[in-house]
């Protein structure tokens, strides 16, 4: 029988590295797709038994992927493969069907070992992760954005566009200290050290 798994990512690099290990695995039909079209085309063609998936696909962010792929290939197990290490990252794509996430900057080791938990119909998550995701959901917390203004979310939506702070001044009439203002409590609020994880925070929620 054909095992056949199907990677979702914009890097080919990560094909690369993603396809020698799932072939150490054991399968034998490996599919790749650096956009939407051809990953959702693939998902329904192919009926992959496995997704591994980057959230920071672009066009609608892979965390907004993983349903319609879900309804194309409803058997896939979907493993979210991310630079975000972020908890509420981690429980909104279990939220919305995926059945595991791991970090880029895992071994090579947990990236085999969350794929063989995935085959025996477990979830996986790291454990510094799975300890966050549980104290989110006894907390409450699952959308770090619900909390935002929206004038926060204007500027963090600009921001995944590609828009500097004096063109998001500009564009919503306001000053360039008050766009730097909102920036620095986008960051303070959702937990984040900079602009660029701010700009992946858009892009993978689909805000941009």
């Amino acid at each position: 029988m054909t095992r056949s798994a199907l990677i979702v990512d914009d890097h080919p690099v990560t094909h690369i590295g993603c396809g020698q290990l799932l072939r150490d695995l054991g399968y034998d039909e490996i599919l790749e797709a650096l956009n939407e079209r051809i990953a959702y085309r693939l998902a329904e063609t192919c009926r992959p038994g496995l997704i591994v998936l980057d959230l920071g696909m672009p066009g609608p962010g892979g965390l907004n992927m993983i349903g319609p792929l879900l309804s194309r290939a409803p058997d896939a197990a979907i493993l979210v493969f991310t630079m975000n290490e972020q908890a509420v990252f981690a429980a909104k794509a279990l939220e919305a069907g995926a059945r595991g996430y791991l970090s880029k900057n895992s071994a090579p080791e947990d990236f085999l070992e969350a794929v063989r938990t995935l085959e025996r119909g477990d979830i996986f998550l790291p454990h510094r992760l799975a300890v966050s995701v549980a104290s989110m959901k006894i907390g409450g917390k699952s959308d770090p954005l619900s909390a935002l203004t929206e004038r926060e979310h204007q500027v963090l939506r600009l921001l995944g566009r590609g828009e500097d702070l004096q063109s998001i001044a500009n564009a919503l009439c306001i000053s360039y200290k008050t766009a730097a203002n909102t920036s620095s409590q986008l960051k303070r609020k959702l937990g984040l050290r900079n602009t660029t994880e701010l700009i992946r925070l858009a892009i993978e929620t689909g805000l941009s």
